[in-house]
């Protein structure tokens, strides 16, 4: 994958994101998104942040429990340390850090 290619799926990716946290009633979570870095502010004011890591080819996330990579392998984000895939990780790391169960739908 080249890094314009890279960029698009990333950018789309945190479009999918912000649609689905509009769309979301449980909770109300806030973001922020400048210069390839998409912040959420969760209702407690503690934050998870995606990040682009373009020299890497990467997909950067950090909660307040810790931080992961992806990397784009067969059509999905798979976390480079645990081998899990993005979407479940994302929902996961969401229920966690807001303390209610959710589920956003963004597979790339």
């Amino acid at each position: 994958m080249n890094e314009s290619v890279y960029d698009q799926m990333i950018d789309d990716l945190f479009i999918r994101i912000e649609e689905a946290l509009d769309e979301l009633e449980s909770v109300d979570i806030d973001y922020e998104s400048a210069e390839g870095i998409l912040t959420l502010i969760l209702p407690d004011q503690s934050k998870i942040i995606l990040n682009k890591q373009p020299p890497l080819l990467q997909l950067w996330v950090a909660t307040k429990f810790n931080g992961h990579h992806f990397n784009y392998t067969n059509g999905q984000w798979i976390d480079e340390r645990f081998g899990g895939e993005f979407n479940e990780f994302f929902n996961e790391a969401l229920s966690k850090q807001a303390g209610v169960p959710i589920k956003l739908s963004v597979k790339a």
